[in-house]
């Protein structure tokens, strides 16, 4: 629990952080919110939290959460006009949580630090449902001794686990490579869930197995329901996931590494773009859920899915 003597400032209240932030409340801190979408943030402002009319009106908080979707949006919320960081008063310690790209990141980092301010890079691994079921991990880069210091609220957010990694922007380069394997995972789980199908075992038996096995994890008990029932509802797009599987791959050819079995992931995930071609409204459905690429493996093996209608645990209840 808090000891009550920080103030938080929290920007960006959408499907992570929303839940990422209630965390912080619940441990008792005491927090300050700003979101474009004001009415995203009444919820929070009913549990306690201090809504604020711009982001400026955070620059005397102690430590400062973004979670925003673009590199686009975090220039735009610390150094846009009312941004939080464009008066004389800033945040002792900026904590960023959003994904965005290196050069974005280690450009806003040297901003802020030269303004005095301390800077971690914070991306985390899970969906606002991990967040709820206390199961959300968290990668973080920058100062050790201001990573100690924010120590604390980053456990009350991310209660599966905070890794430390280094200095610099070295945590967004570990989420860049947590999501080549997701997309390998995926794409792979997707295949031998089809390969089971096509013998005749259902999906949902398929995965109980696997889920039981020790190849079982977080991640595929929490996309059983959606692959079972065919249910896309959206927590990370195929265009996001094709966008860092090419970062990855781009940093590993910089860096001499060869990565061919994620090099063939990225094509068979390309696959999914044309296939959604045959769809009636493609870009809708490229805005759902990247386990939809299932049905692109199904549809080359000759496998026509339909939802099983089967109530399964995600191990996310809470």
């Amino acid at each position: 629990m808090s000891n009550g003597s920080e103030t938080i400032g929290w920007i960006g209240l959408g499907r992570m952080g929303s839940p990422m932030c209630e965390r912080l409340i619940k441990a008792g801190y005491t927090v300050k919110v700003w979101n474009r979408t004001r009415e995203k943030a009444l919820g929070l402002e009913a549990m306690g939290a201090t809504l604020v009319d711009r982001p400026a009106d955070l620059a005397d908080v102690d430590v400062l959460f973004t979670m925003v979707s673009t590199g686009k949006d975090l220039t735009s919320v610390y150094f846009g006009e009312n941004g939080v960081a464009s008066g004389a008063q800033r945040p002792k310690i900026f904590v960023d949580c959003s994904s965005v790209g290196l050069e974005e990141g280690a450009a806003i980092r040297q901003r802020i630090t030269e303004g005095g301010s301390a800077f971690l890079a914070a991306p985390v691994s899970g969906n606002g449902k991990c967040v709820k079921a206390g199961k959300l991990s968290q990668v973080v880069s920058g100062g050790k001794a201001d990573f100690e210091t924010v120590r604390p609220m980053l456990e009350a957010i991310a209660a599966n686990g905070v890794s430390y990694v280094g200095e610099g922007e070295l945590a967004r380069i570990c989420k860049i490579a947590h999501n080549v394997f997701l997309g390998v995972v995926t794409q792979n789980l997707a295949e031998i869930t089809v390969l089971a199908e096509r013998v005749g075992v259902s999906r949902h038996d398929f995965l109980a197995f696997i889920n039981n096995s020790v190849m079982g994890s977080i991640f595929t008990r929490y996309k059983t329901p959606a692959l079972v029932n065919l249910d896309w509802t959206t927590t990370f797009t195929p265009e996001l996931m094709r966008k860092d599987m090419d970062l990855g791959l781009s940093i590993a050819r910089k860096l001499d590494v060869a990565m061919p079995v994620s090099a063939a992931t990225r094509e068979a995930i390309q696959t999914h773009f044309g296939a959604a071609s045959l769809k009636p409204d493609p870009a809708a459905y490229l805005a759902q859920d990247f386990a939809a690429v299932i049905e692109t493996v199904a549809l080359q093996a000759g496998v026509t899915l339909e939802s099983e209608n089967r109530k399964v645990a995600s191990g996310l209840e809470t």
